[in-house]
């Protein structure tokens, strides 16, 4: 059954490839939500968020290049996740807050079941099991050229950062896929626009639907 929480309490989430620009429309809009707005709303990554989250961040983002199997990424994501999700995500979203997450589910079924090749409806399972069955209310996908995003790095990139462009592919297929499946709640953005004119258009999408007034 899925959960229930008050009318105020809104779970916002953003995706997309690495180098996409999510990370700043998420603080972006954290700014406008509790500045602008008066919105209680707090922000999220993953992996990390907590103490454990953070741990398992520091090893799947920093291990040795084929150190770390796929399998053992996509548990160790879960796990992360399942974390964030009980001792943060869920218990803000109890007291009627916005939680904004820069990655969530979605992530791990682009990254580990596209990009890594890890059975979709496996990962779908585990992520319902980790997550509590939680579901976004509403799915930003930045979206943007692998060659684009690869030019916007730097070279401190991390392991994942630096699969390559082929990875990175695959990746913003599988969020195609899932936009197309999950309409009701994604909400595609050209990640090629200016900064200000993502940001307006996800303000309006969201007054759109009556998020925010």
């Amino acid at each position: 059954m899925p959960m229930s929480f008050s009318n105020n309490a809104k779970f916002i989430t953003f995706e997309g490839i690495d180098g996409c620009g999510k990370s700043t429309q998420a603080r972006m809009l954290l700014d406008v939500l509790n500045k602008n707005l008066s919105i209680d709303t707090i922000l999220v990554r993953e992996p990390g968020g907590t103490t454990i989250s953070e741990s398992i961040r520091e090893i799947l983002l920093h291990s040795n290049r084929g150190e770390l199997g796929d399998r053992s990424e996509s548990l160790l994501m879960t796990a992360s996740r399942a974390q964030l999700t009980q001792d943060v995500i869920i218990p803000n979203l109890e007291l009627g807050k916005c939680v904004i997450a820069d990655r969530y589910s979605d992530s791990t079924l682009a990254y580990q079941g596209g990009g890594r090749g890890i059975d979709i409806d496996w990962l779908v399972d585990l992520n319902n099991y980790a997550t509590f069955a939680l579901v976004p209310d509403i799915t930003f996908l930045i979206d943007i050229r692998p060659e684009e995003a690869l030019r916007r790095m730097d070279q401190s990139s991390d392991r994942i950062e630096g699969e390559g462009i082929e990875f990175q592919s695959r990746v913003r297929k599988t969020y195609h896929d899932l936009a197309e499946k999950f309409q009701e709640r994604y909400v595609l953005l050209d990640g090629h626009s200016s900064i200000n004119d993502i940001q307006e258009k996800l303000l309006n999408e969201m007054k759109r639907r009556g998020f925010v007034s």
